[in-house]
């Protein structure tokens, strides 16, 4: 069995023209954010759902059944993981790693980036939401198999980060490994929103920089965020979040 694994709904409208073999699977997470605690995966989703506000049945509908399809994978499976680069997919992608590791079956794991994209600037954090048919081909076409220790590793950084172990996290991020291409730079983004010091951590100190000398309009702080700080990949509620953070201060 062949799964495509997809981070969100927006690459799940355009990704049927693709014509790419295999079922798919919607991530509909975001584990930058929120409360991430229990020991197990049922405790796991009860913290979710009441962090994002939902309720369990609401939650198990839209995001678990997802999962539970990884979860009931056969044997011989594979998996195509559809992640972009920035650090709300790398979480994302970490924890559906660390869900396949946990898996008795054999399998083989793979990772599809945004290869299409220029990477001589910024744009290569941009997603997958504008490709066309073709570029997805071409992104397919140049998928990344994960190796044993790929895949024990994305399993070691998803409990780190849950852990909030920023140290070990640091430490992991120093393994070379074409599977986790900007590896460093975006666990050093996820650290420096937590500043030993007790400062602010960096995207509120770069929110509090464009507000100050741009505008307070959110849709303009949200944008001119993405423009300098596009590693984090923060979505609305994300980036509103610190956005009223800042401004009531």
């Amino acid at each position: 069995m062949i799964y495509n694994i997809l981070n969100g709904d927006s690459l799940a409208y355009s990704f049927p023209d693709a014509k790419i073999e295999g079922d798919v699977i919607i991530v509909r997470e975001a584990l930058i954010d929120g409360d991430l605690s229990g020991d197990n995966l049922h405790d796991f989703w009860q913290s979710r759902a009441r962090y994002i506000g939902v309720t369990e049945t609401e939650y198990h509908s839209k995001v678990v059944k997802e999962f539970e399809k990884i979860r009931n994978a056969p044997d011989n499976s594979v998996f195509n993981l559809w992640f972009e680069y920035d650090l709300f997919c790398q979480v994302n992608m970490w924890f559906v790693i660390s869900v396949i590791n946990s898996l008795p079956i054999r399998k083989k794991v793979f990772a599809v980036y945004t290869s299409h994209l220029d990477k001589t600037n910024k744009q290569f954090w941009n997603g997958f939401g504008p490709a066309n048919s073709d570029e997805l081909k071409v992104c397919y076409a140049n998928k990344i198999p994960l190796s044993e220790a790929d895949i024990n590793l994305g399993k070691d950084l998803w409990e780190a980060y849950k852990n909030g172990n920023l140290e070990e996290l640091t430490n992991l991020s120093k393994n070379q490994s074409s599977a986790f291409p900007y590896l460093q730079e975006v666990v050093q983004a996820h650290v420096d929103r937590f500043p030993k010091d007790g400062t602010k951590g960096r995207p509120e100190k770069v929110i509090e920089d464009i507000t100050k000398n741009i505008s307070t309009d959110f849709h303009k702080v949200f944008k001119e965020f993405w423009n300098r700080e596009s590693i984090y990949g923060f979505g609305d509620t994300q980036l509103k979040h610190l956005y009223d953070k800042v401004m009531n201060r």
